[in-house]
């Protein structure tokens, strides 16, 4: 029994000296560390500004990709409420992804039709709950974007005037 005490106390005076001395030398390479990353905060602003960067032609970068916009529209509304809304307010009613974003929207509306959009209202209609023969069920969620078009643009889904 007196041999497991001292094999305690042993590496006990070891592990206190190595803190003794290990606990200066982090301290000291802490402060270099924190004082770089401040470097890096404050200096980084000032590289935007160069005047290199200002006199470089810089290519215009699209928002989003085609593929992604593509997907966005799942398919236009039409019922009496979308036709209704296309008359008095200049909108067209689309169901969209569930995870479609309202730039992503007006960008998709723009390039699939070619007109001019001038906002975009979004609706997330919750599934309703029904029954399925004996079993309980829900319809799934629907993402719904009404899209207001600037005046003299039109969109015409009944291949009348096409």
């Amino acid at each position: 029994m007196s041999t497991a005490p001292a094999k305690k106390d042993a590496p006990a005076k070891d592990v206190k000296s190595k803190d003794a001395k290990a606990t200066p030398a982090p301290a000291v390479k802490a402060k270099p560390a924190k004082a770089a990353k401040l470097a890096r905060q404050t200096k980084a602003p000032a590289a935007k500004r160069t005047k290199a960067d200002a006199t470089s032609p810089a290519a215009p970068r699209p928002l989003h990709s085609e593929g992604r916009l593509a997907q966005v529209l799942i398919a236009p509304i039409v019922s009496e409420k979308a036709t209704l809304v296309s008359e008095k307010q200049n909108q067209v009613t689309f169901k969209v992804m569930r995870d479609a974003t309202k730039p992503e929207i007006k960008a998709a509306v723009e390039l699939m039709f070619k007109v001019d959009v001038a906002s975009v209202r979004t609706v997330l209609q919750k599934g309703r709950v029904k029954k399925f023969g004996r079993s309980m069920g829900r319809r799934d969620h629907v993402k719904k974007a009404y899209v207001s078009l600037k005046a003299g643009q039109e969109l015409n889904f009944s291949g009348e005037g096409a």
